[in-house]
């Protein structure tokens, strides 16, 4: 009789054990697609693992894809969430404004769409709401620290940027702005922009612009690159050159590797941006936006400028 009822008992645990599993696997809200613009740049791989884990935590899976700067293939990508019946996509658009047609078929199909870090410029492409960095802000900070970084000479500087990205159109337009009104209230040390060159975020990219900017202008006294990969490229071809010491570099991010270069003295300072906090606030609005609340068509997050003071200080590097 007591074998009978140990092994009645455990068919019952199994059955309820068996009932947990399902109601739990059933506990799974959706899936949430999520397009960046390339997982090579860690700030990227920070907003996927920060979006993911937040997403993960409230019963969202996700599917994390990269466009890697080719905006047909994070078209096919979004064509692929739309197909999956996705319950919301987010993107980094590779374009601006190409992206836009992707983001029209989403509409269509009734799937809302968020973007982070860089901004839909496309009309007609209806976006829920744009998390991002403070872009203008961080590039009024760049622009403050290059006129910190060459005192009273002043001097030609070269623009590496990426004008494909809305995010860091807004970079060069703030620091630009900075430039002006200094050049203007101080005749004496002029900041001149002799050259803008497509570092498009790459490395190697920054690397080959740097040094044909060199040979133009064996007197470069600055660098604004918009991002780390393609400040550290430049910073590589001023070492290649033997001009490391003579070019003051302002880059933009803030990531492990440019944090490093500035406590080591190969830049001269960063704007900071903070990826996980733009991951988990996507994540967020998307979650309040599915509980039926208003939520703003763009927040932005703003950066702090980090010198090789900061680097000295931070625990995170060696």
């Amino acid at each position: 009789m007591k074998k009978i009822f140990t092994t009645g008992l455990l068919g019952v645990l199994i059955i309820l054990s068996g009932g947990y599993n399902l109601s739990a696997k059933a506990t799974k809200r959706g899936t949430i697609g999520i397009s960046l613009l390339t997982m090579t740049n860690p700030f990227f791989k920070v907003i996927a693992d920060a979006f993911t884990d937040e997403a993960e935590k409230n019963g969202y899976e996700v599917i994390v894809t990269s466009g890697e700067f080719d905006v047909n293939r994070q078209k096919n990508q979004v064509n692929d969430f739309i197909v999956k019946k996705v319950s919301a996509i987010v993107l980094s658009p590779c374009e601006s404004k190409s992206i836009g047609t992707a983001i029209q078929e989403a509409n269509a199909a009734g799937i809302p769409v968020f973007t982070c870090d860089i901004k839909s410029l496309a009309p007609g492409a209806e976006v829920v709401s744009h998390i991002a960095t403070d872009n203008y802000q961080g590039g009024r900070l760049a622009g403050e620290a290059m006129i910190e970084a060459l005192g009273e000479a002043g001097g030609k500087v070269l623009i590496l940027d990426f004008k494909q990205a809305e995010s860091c159109l807004l970079r060069v337009k703030g620091y630009k702005e900075i430039i002006a009104a200094h050049n203007k209230a101080h005749p004496d040390r002029l900041i001149k922009t002799v050259s803008e060159l497509p570092g498009d975020g790459k490395k190697e990219q920054g690397f080959k612009m740097a040094e044909d900017a060199i040979q133009s202008f064996p007197d470069l006294a600055g660098i604004f690159a918009i991002n780390d990969p393609s400040a550290l490229g430049a910073y590589a071809a001023l070492e290649k050159a033997g001009k490391e010491d003579q070019v003051k570099i302002i880059a933009f991010d803030g990531q492990p590797e440019g944090k490093q270069a500035i406590k080591d003295g190969k830049i001269y300072a960063d704007p900071i941006q903070f990826p996980d906090r733009i991951g988990r606030q996507t994540l967020q609005t998307i979650l309040k936006y599915f509980d039926g609340e208003d939520v703003p068509k763009e927040q932005l997050i703003p950066t702090r400028l980090y010198r090789q003071k900061d680097g000295m200080n931070d625990p995170d590097l060696h």
